[in-house]
């Protein structure tokens, strides 16, 4: 085949260290712009962003060009940098180890983008441990509750 062709989408979520509720509403549309930029500068589409007080939901379409735990691993970083370069957060930012990464089909986007575009209500509902536990029941992954990230609720 002369070319490659792929629309993979992935909906991405991770915490902030120990769970913090350090992302406040007052730089939350500034930190989405910034890791939209990061995304787009390794040449990926941003499909939806948004953040609560102490975690973020990511939709990209991926391009085979990078690998997704690269992506991931730029995206916090250079986000964590941005953040406390700019006194955005009270603390010194981090976001905890690891991730969660899920993939969906091209119809399931405009679902995917309604579920993240309303992290706020959602969680007034569903506290982030069960929406967490939920998305690995619903992808039968197992996993070590050990490994998850820290919950304090």
């Amino acid at each position: 085949m002369a070319n490659t062709y792929s629309k993979i989408t992935f909906q991405i979520i991770f915490a902030v260290k120990h769970r913090e509720a350090l992302i406040e509403d007052t730089f939350g549309e500034i930190l989405h712009r910034y890791i939209s930029g990061v995304v787009s500068n390794h040449n990926q589409k941003l499909l939806a962003i948004n953040s609560v007080s102490d975690h973020i939901h990511i939709l990209l379409g991926l391009e085979p060009s990078i690998r997704l735990s690269d992506l991931v691993r730029e995206i916090k970083s250079e986000s964590s940098r941005f953040i406390n370069a700019n006194n955005y957060s009270r603390r010194r930012f981090y976001w905890q180890t690891g991730y969660g990464v899920f993939s969906y089909g091209h119809s399931q986007r405009p679902t995917v983008i309604n579920y993240i575009m309303n992290q706020k209500e959602h969680h007034t509902r569903v506290s982030f441990r069960n929406e967490y536990q939920r998305f690995l029941e619903a992808f039968e992954i197992k996993c070590d509750k050990k490994y998850l990230f820290d919950f304090f609720d």
